[in-house]
C-alpha cells in the first residue's frame, strides 16, 4: 500500500498522495523537559523554529514514554514495545541504563522502525545518541539502518569532553564517534556536536530526496554535561541548559528548511519528542507536571511531542488525547504502506487518526503502565492514574509501606490530590489492569508470559579506536 492507500484510509487527499511513499524523520531529545520549548509554555528559552513547528502541525498534551531514563526508552521506540517486554529495562547487573561494554543490548531478533521501513525500500539512518548497546552486533547498522553517524552512548560516559576538561571519574574509555561501525574520533569536541549531526542529517536528506527515506534523529543535548557552540554559548537566559536547547531548536529549523528547500516537505513526517522527563537539576522544566527524569510521576514519563506533516496534518492542531512512543511503529509503518510485525506482541498502536486529525479520533490505549526498571509503579487509564501500594526501602534501611494513590489528571495534573477513598471503584478497575501487566508484561520477580529475551555478547569489549 503506498501512500495513495494511506490517503484512502484518511479519506481525504492531500499534497503528498502524487509524491509515492512518505519520508519519515524522528528527532529524539535527551532529557529534555515538559516545559521546555515554547509549544509547551517554557519563557525562559527561545524556541521560535518548534512554535513554527507546532503552528503548522499538531501538538500532543499527553504524549509518553516509557521510561524515565534513555536505553528502556529508546528500546521502545525501535520496538514498539514496553522496554521490559523485550528486556531492556535494565543492564545486565541491574543498573538503569547501558554502560561501555556491557554484555546487553537490543536483540537483533527484534524487528525495528527501520528494518520495517527497509523491507519498503527506505533508505535508513541514525545519526546522534544511540545507546541500545555498545557491540557491533547491536549498533545500529545491525538493525536495519544503512549509514550511522553519532555517540553510541551517553555523552557522560567519555574520561573527557571535547574542551579537554575531565567530566567523570569512571575510567571510562574516550567518548567514540562512530560513522558506521568505525570510530572516527575519539572525544569529539560537544560543543560542534549539534552542530555536526545537523549537518549530516541535512546532506542525507539531500542524496536521497528522490527516494523515500527514515531518518533516526537522536540528539544528544541537552543530557548534562551540556555544550552549545559558539553562536549560542552564554546567550540564553537557563545557562548551559538554555543554550543546548536553544541551539536544538536551531538543528530542526534547518531540518525543516532543508525539506522545504528540496520540495519533498509536502511528502515527509517529523516527530519531535523527548527520550524522557527533564533533567530537573541541570535547569529543565517539568511544570505543570510534578517530578523528573527517572520519576514514574508524569514529569518523569509525559514529553513533548510535536508531528509535522505539511498538507496532511491540520495546521495549529492540539491533541489531548493519551498516545505513546511506542504508537510511532505501527503508526509509520501503515504510513509507508506496511504493518507492525503480527508474530510478536507490540504494544504500540495506529494513531494515525490522532496525528491527522480525523474526526471523533480517540486513544488507542485502554491503559498506560509506568515502569521504574522491573517494577510496576502505576498506571494510567482515561484521565485516571494509580499510583500502586508498595513498600520501599528508606534512607535508614527500615522499610515503609505507600498506600494505592490516585490522581485524577484532567483536574490535577500536578499529581497533589489523592482521591482514592472517593473512588474505590476506580481504583479496583485499574488495580485489575495492573494485574494484567503484571502477567503479561511482568513487574519485579514476576516474569511477563509475553516477555522476549535481550540480546547479549558474553566476551563484551568497551569500544576503542
Amino acid at each position: 500500500m503506498a501512500l495513495i492507500g494511506l490517503v484512502a484510509l484518511l479519506g481525504s487527499a492531500t499534497p503528498a498522495a502524487q509524491a509515492g511513499q512518505p519520508n519519515f524523520i524522528i528527532i529524539f531529545c535527551d532529557d529534555l523537559g515538559y516545559n521546555d520549548i515554547g509549544p509547551f509554555g517554557s519563557v525562559k528559552h527561545r524556541t521560535p523554529n518548534l512554535d513554527q513547528m507546532a503552528g503548522e502541525g499538531i501538538r500532543f498534551t499527553d504524549f509518553y514514554v516509557t521510561s524515565g531514563v534513555c536505553s528502556p526508552s529508546r528500546s521502545s521506540l525501535m520496538t514498539g514495545c514496553y522496554p521490559t517486554r523485550v528486556g531492556l529495562q535494565h543492564n545486565e547487573t541491574g543498573r538503569w541504563v547501558l554502560f561501555p561494554g556491557n554484555k546487553r543490548g537490543l536483540n537483533p531478533s527484534e524487528i525495528t522502525l527501520a528494518e520495517l521501513l527497509k523491507q519498503k525500500g527506505y533508505a535508513t539512518a541514525c545519526i546522534g545518541k544511540w545507546h541500545l548497546g555498545d557491540q557491533p552486533v547491536f549498533l545500529p547498522t545491525r538493525q536495519g539502518f544503512d549509514y550511522y553517524f553519532g555517540i553510541p552512548y551517553s555523552n557522560d560516559m567519555g574520561a573527557m569532553n571535547g574542551a579537554g576538561e575531565v567530566v567523570n571519574n569512571r575510567n571510562y574509555p574516550p567518548l567514540p564517534l562512530l560513522r558506521n561501525e568505525t570510530i572516527i574520533e575519539t572525544e569529539p569536541d560537544q560543543r560542534q556536536i549539534t552542530q555536526r549531526y545537523t549537518k549530516e542529517v541535512t546532506q542525507y536528506i539531500r542524496k536521497n530526496k528522490d527516494r523515500p527515506f527514515f531518518i533516526y534523529f537522536p540528539q544528544t543535548m541537552p543530557h548534562a554535561p551540556q555544550f552549545a557552540s559558539k553562536a549560542f554559548e552564554g546567550k540564553s537566559r537557563n545557562g548551559k541548559w538554555g543554550d543546548a536547547v536553544e541551539e536544538i531548536d536551531w538543528s530542526v529549523g534547518q531540518v525543516l528548511e532543508e525539506l522545504k528547500r528540496q520540495g519533498i516537505a509536502e511528502n515527509t513526517f517529523v516527530a519531535f519528542l523527548s527520550d524522557n522527563g527533564g533533567a530537573t537539576r541541570w535547569g529543565a522544566s517539568n511544570l505543570p507536571l510534578s517530578g523528573a527524569k527517572g520519576s514514574t510521576l508524569e514529569g518523569g514519563q509525559r514529553v513533548p511531542f510535536l508531528g509535522w506533516w505539511p498538507g496532511t496534518i491540520p495546521a495549529g492542531t492540539v491533541s489531548h488525547e493519551l498516545a505513546t512512543s511506542m504508537d510511532l511503529l505501527p503508526s509509520i509503518a501503515r504510513m509507508a504502506g506496511t504493518q507492525a510485525p503480527v508474530d510478536r506482541v507490540i504494544d504500540g498502536r495506529d494513531i494515525v487518526d490522532l496525528l491527522t486529525g480525523q474526526p471523533g479520533a480517540r486513544s488507542p490505549h485502554e491503559a498506560f503502565y509506568y515502569y521504574y526498571k522491573r517494577e510496576l509503579q502505576a498506571v494510567r487509564s482515561g484521565p485516571w492514574k494509580l499510583h500502586l501500594a508498595r513498600t520501599v526501602e528508606q534512607r535508614n534501611g527500615k522499610p515503609k509501606k505507600l498506600p494505592d494513590k490516585l490522581f485524577h489528571l484532567g483536574k490535577d495534573i500536578g499529581e497533589k490530590s489523592d482521591v482514592a477513598k472517593g473512588h474505590p471503584e476506580v481504583v479496583q478497575r485499574l488495580r485489575s489492569l495492573a494485574d494484567w501487566a503484571r502477567k503479561d508484561i511482568g513487574d519485579l520477580r514476576i516474569k511477563g508470559e509475553n516477555c522476549r529475551a535481550p540480546g547479549h555478547v558474553e566476551n563484551a569489549v568497551q569500544l576503542r579506536k
